[in-house]
């Protein structure tokens, strides 16, 4: 039975693989559980650089941060413009605009770092659904076998049965 797995994981997979690496996927889905907790995997691999950088991107990426910083831009403006008689960032602001300089030039590499990290554990789970998808395929494919042998020696016992029951019927 274990050669007629092997086939079926074989046709499934249906592509050009090198022998090795189809040995290790056929190994895998026929003898060992191939779902793994992604997000508790990737959660035990982040270091303290990955866990700023998602919240960073999870603060930078929200309503309050925008509504802050526009309220925080508004204050500056008026603070300038209308508050200080000698202001500390006169119109056109260039202060104003050297921080929102900066603030984007260090937000981008911050959100692109947690971006590319999120794709890494997309991938890792695309691929665990891959293996569980093969191996839920096969596991059905070998019980579909066995309801077609339970359902063949099924025929048979009532051929049988109805093989006795004619006897009986003869006999009487």
């Amino acid at each position: 039975m274990n050669n007629k797995k092997k086939e079926i994981v074989k046709m499934i997979l249906n592509q050009n693989l090198e022998e090795k690496d189809e040995e290790e996927i056929i190994d895998l889905l026929l003898n060992s559980k191939v779902t793994i907790d992604v997000d508790k995997e990737n959660d035990l691999k982040m270091t303290f650089g990955d866990k700023v950088a998602d919240k960073l991107s999870e603060i930078a990426g929200s309503w309050t941060f925008i509504i802050c910083f526009t309220l925080f831009l508004l204050f500056w403006i008026i603070l300038n413009t209308i508050i200080l008689v000698k202001s500390l960032d006169p119109y056109p602001f260039i202060l104003l605009n050297l921080l929102l300089s900066c603030l984007a030039a260090l937000q981008a590499p911050v959100i692109m770092m947690s971006q590319n990290r999120q794709a890494k554990k997309d991938m890792i789970r695309n691929k665990n659904d891959y293996h569980t998808d093969l191996k839920s395929e096969l596991i059905l494919e070998e019980l579909y076998e066995k309801l077609e042998d339970v359902l063949k020696n099924e025929k048979k016992i009532l051929a049988k049965l109805n093989e006795i029951e004619k006897r009986e019927n003869k006999n009487e």
